[in-house]
């Protein structure tokens, strides 16, 4: 394994920003009267805004025009940015800029994949924009994970081939993503149970031996 790039998701990797969305869908579907909870936010892990939106409208009464779909998606992002505004560099994970600076000291290129049209607002907030390399967001991509659109498109913009990019991802989807676009992938939270990853951390830091090793992982065929 010669890896010579790390690209990120971006919530639940180096934020946490899952009870925003969560509280954000709720006080959209409280104001539609739609029924919403936990194990529905669950199924919006890793997926676009309009999928969201249709998820959620599965349990709605009455069919949405693709207009108000729109106009419920922006709606519900202005309630979640105005709840970003609180976010700070605090609420980094321990370890997350050190491991960040270290992987830069060692040659590492760096970059954000994530679904997310709010990624370059988010890094703002956490003061990250400038450790990074190259951001492939949702503002970008046709298609979201499991689709590795997001992926490549990071590492089109580092300049690195795929078979040597590393991704570190919590959901699934991201994971089969990865896997699907020819990464290496190492799954953290929640991403560690579906079993198609290289590695498994518990933490940011985890990575710095992983990338110090010589080998690892499995053989891909490219």
């Amino acid at each position: 394994m010669n890896i010579e790039a790390v690209i990120f998701d971006l919530d639940g990797v180096l934020v946490h920003t899952d009870h925003y969305h969560y509280l954000a869908w709720k006080r959209m579907c409280d104001e539609e009267g739609i029924p919403f909870d936990e194990r529905t936010n669950d199924r919006l892990r890793g997926v676009s805004r309009m999928a969201c939106v249709n998820i959620i409208l599965e349990k709605a009464s009455r069919q949405y025009s693709p207009q108000e779909k729109m106009q419920f998606a922006e709606r519900k992002n202005g309630y979640y940015k105005e709840m970003l505004q609180s976010l700070s560099a605090a609420d980094l994970p321990s370890g997350a800029a050190m491991t960040l600076d270290s992987l830069r000291g060692e040659g590492i290129k760096l970059a954000i994949g994530s679904s997310s049209r709010n990624a370059p607002y988010i890094l703002e907030r956490l003061e990250l924009m400038h450790k990074f390399d190259a951001v492939a967001d949702g503002n970008e991509i046709r298609c979201s994970k499991p689709d590795p659109e997001v992926f490549l498109l990071a590492a089109s913009k580092l300049g690195v081939r795929p078979d040597r990019c590393l991704v570190v991802e919590d959901a699934a989807a991201g994971v089969e993503a990865a896997v699907r676009g020819g990464m290496w992938v190492a799954a953290i939270g929640e991403a560690c149970l579906c079993g198609m990853a290289d590695y498994h951390i518990g933490r940011i830091e985890e990575l710095l031996p992983i990338l110090q090793a010589k080998g690892g992982g499995r053989q891909r065929t490219i």
